[in-house]
């Protein structure tokens, strides 16, 4: 059995990077990745995202050697933190 500390199925990736973020309507804006798990991620932004909005993402690496991971996920929380937001975002389709 796993322990309270590992009851996750995936770990979490602490990665601290910026992310390109488009909305349902077109509108593309930037945001820090603070970690990514196999399943979702942590996003903070600096305006506030709707619960269950569709978002896609590109989280580029700092080096060539490993191509953009590009997302499509949805917000299933968004808390103020800050001077900005913390979102929660399901994965639910890695497009590359």
């Amino acid at each position: 059995m796993k322990d309270y500390s590992e009851k996750r199925d995936f770990h979490r990736m602490h990665v601290e990077s910026e992310i390109e973020i488009t909305d349902s309507k077109g509108r593309t804006f930037s945001g820090t990745c603070r970690d990514l798990s196999a399943t979702g991620m942590q996003l903070f932004v600096s305006n506030p995202v709707a619960v269950g909005e569709e978002l896609t993402t590109v989280l580029r690496p700092s080096g060539d050697q490993f191509p953009p991971l590009e997302t499509i996920c949805e917000i299933i929380r968004c808390e103020p933190e800050g001077d900005g937001f913390l979102l929660g975002a399901d994965i639910s389709e890695v497009t590359r």
